[in-house]
């Protein structure tokens, strides 16, 4: 098997995919990438057995084959050569050539029947979504997905489907971020999970211009973005009714100036601490007040004017939890709504619903 190919192209598609690859594997066949050659086309495929990269790249002469080769070693050699060059790959036996100009680098291989490659989709619907919407979906909800949670289930990212809508749900038990857009896409009723690392690896992959065209199969999520194909195994699970947790219609409802709460919390949160983050708020009318303490017995006070008229309310916070969904939300001001001092927040942009971020309260 021998192929050449633009020094740009190769690059393009290493870098598409190696996200994936991981530095310390189970398997040493997963610290390698899949290349093969046909009708002259180079397919560049990268797994963790979790979520799988597909990248193109066209050469310029080559026999069909496959091969597989070490990723990020191949990735820093191309990173490595000058602008435009040409790289001939020639494999003889267990052992890949790689030659640009007066450099030559040998690279150890695995056969290609090795690798893992997921099978065909057992295909339930194909959705169009314009790349940009997609990617304002999991921008506004990936921060409130669990790490490593024992319910399995809530680390990942719920996608949901209707007729109407497009939904995202993430939550990882104290707080919740919904983001849902109207996108006329004839859909089905659909739910699905998608794992943590699916999730992140297909936010670096959106953000070109025209549409994704995604494919929900009873095990997988697929999405062909340009050249580029992601699929990731589903988590199999029952993600939890979400709306019973978002607040309908919160009788106290506070207006505040988005950066000037975020930067009060953020001078709080010095001196909050740092295991637990709390924060406490305490409301009145036309002013919010912002307290933290920690162990040393040093404190942080602001107080910031608010639009709120009601009873005096105290309540307490994980800081991160608020400024996270401070700096989702778009605009300029913030809208807070609450029912007493032991219910959770529900954050949104004033006069706006399809982003919405809640918050369970503290005890401090």
């Amino acid at each position: 098997m021998k192929f050449i190919v633009e020094r740009e192209s190769l690059l393009a598609a290493l870098q598409a995919t190696i996200g994936v690859v991981e530095r310390r594997q189970t398997m040493p066949i997963l610290a390698n990438v899949l290349l093969a050659t046909r009708d002259g086309r180079l397919a560049v495929t990268a797994t963790d057995l979790e979520v799988e990269l597909v990248a193109h790249a066209a050469i310029t002469t080559g026999a069909d084959g496959a091969v597989t080769i070490p990723g990020r070693k191949l990735l820093d050699i191309c990173r490595s050569l000058p602008e435009k060059s040409a790289i001939t790959v020639s494999i003889e036996g267990d052992r890949a050539q790689i030659r640009a100009g007066k450099s030559r680098f040998t690279l150890s291989t695995l056969p290609a029947a090795e690798f893992p490659v997921i099978d065909e989709l057992n295909e339930q619907q194909t959705l169009e979504v314009p790349q940009a919407d997609l990617k304002r979906l999991l921008d506004k909800t990936h921060f409130s997905m669990a790490q490593q949670d024992v319910r399995y289930y809530l680390n990942g990212m719920l996608l949901e489907s209707d007729p109407k809508m497009l939904r995202t749900v993430a939550t990882d038990g104290h707080r919740l971020a919904l983001c849902e857009m109207e996108l006329g896409l004839k859909g089905k009723n659909q739910q699905i999970i998608v794992p943590r690392k699916g999730v992140l690896e297909l936010q670096r992959l959106l953000g070109g211009e025209g549409a994704v065209s995604i494919t929900v199969g009873t095990n997988h999520i697929r999405a062909q973005i340009g050249d580029i194909r992601f699929t990731s195994k589903l988590i199999d699970g029952r993600f939890p009714e979400y709306g019973r947790v978002i607040p309908n219609k919160p009788p106290r409802v506070v207006l505040a100036d988005r950066d000037v709460l975020r930067a009060a919390l953020h001078r709080t949160a010095i001196l909050s601490n740092e295991k637990y983050r709390g924060i406490r708020l305490t409301l009145r009318s036309g002013s919010m007040t912002i307290q933290a303490h920690n162990p040393e017995q040093e404190e942080a006070v602001e107080e910031i004017e608010v639009t709120y008229e009601g009873e005096e309310i105290e309540v307490g916070f994980n800081v991160n939890y608020l400024l996270d969904a401070l700096a989702a939300v778009d605009g300029s001001e913030v809208e807070l709504g609450l029912t007493d001092g032991n219910s959770s927040c529900l954050v949104h942009a004033p006069g706006s619903t399809s982003a919405r971020y809640v918050v369970m309260p503290m005890r401090l």
